[in-house]
């Protein structure tokens, strides 16, 4: 399918907002495969106001794209290379703040909707459902508006997210749970899409924050709080 600018990938033309008017949603993919981003370009394209005018397939090529060509909306992915996707969320937001962040990814866990949009996402669209979805998640961001895929919206309203644990936020949460049940350090950095590095961070403080040294000790506070269950 052709697309409505004619331009090779990633090009702007000199004065063209102006002339296709306000109503254009400009938009940069950002998917680390290229057969979903090929899918989802020829969805959007097919969009009457829609322009793809990137399309990035690692953390970094997102954040420069969006820094170019200060899109409406950027579509991200939440597992791809180049570190990680949600911590990259509020720095994205930061460098462009009229850019609005939809998510689109396979994870379905409530924990990862509530980071995302947390972190300063407005949609959060899972790929299973991007056919019926994306289109209206990307036309309310760019309006301002939040979008949550609904299956999902519905399991985080029947499963709120655990309180405050001392002082600890919610990814560090997040960490210590996967250290009580037995996690690695690089697993956990794989099952939460982070570095070794940030993994190793986390674990300090959460160390410092409560006072406690050992995994033995780690394990025990996790129990105590229900954050695993001590059949696990």
């Amino acid at each position: 399918m052709s697309r409505p600018s004619g331009r090779p990938d990633g090009e702007q033309g000199a004065g063209e907002d102006a002339a296709r008017g306000p109503a254009t949603v400009r938009i940069v993919l950002a998917d680390d495969h290229a057969v979903v981003r090929s899918g989802l370009r020829m969805l959007l394209d097919s969009e009457s106001g829609f322009e793809v005018v990137a399309e990035a397939s690692d953390v970094d090529g997102a954040a420069r794209y969006v820094r170019g060509h200060h899109p409406d909306v950027l579509v991200l992915d939440l597992n791809m290379p180049g570190g990680s996707s949600l911590d990259a969320i509020p720095q994205i937001r930061k460098e462009s703040p009229e850019t609005q962040i939809v998510v689109l990814t396979m994870q379905q866990e409530p924990a990862f909707a509530r980071q995302a949009l947390g972190a300063g996402a407005l949609g959060y669209v899972l790929k299973e459902a991007a056919d019926e979805e994306l289109v209206e998640a990307i036309r309310r961001a760019a309006a301002g508006e939040s979008y949550l895929n609904p299956r999902l919206g519905a399991r985080i309203a029947a499963e709120p997210p655990p309180g405050a644990t001392d002082d600890l936020s919610e990814r560090e949460v997040d960490v210590l749970r996967l250290i009580a049940l037995g996690y690695t350090n690089a697993e956990i950095a794989e099952q939460l899409f982070l570095s070794v590095r940030t993994v190793e961070t986390h674990r300090s403080h959460i160390q410092q924050k409560l006072g406690l040294s050992s995994r033995a000790e780690l394990v025990g506070y996790a129990l105590e709080r229900g954050l695993v269950n001590s059949g696990k």
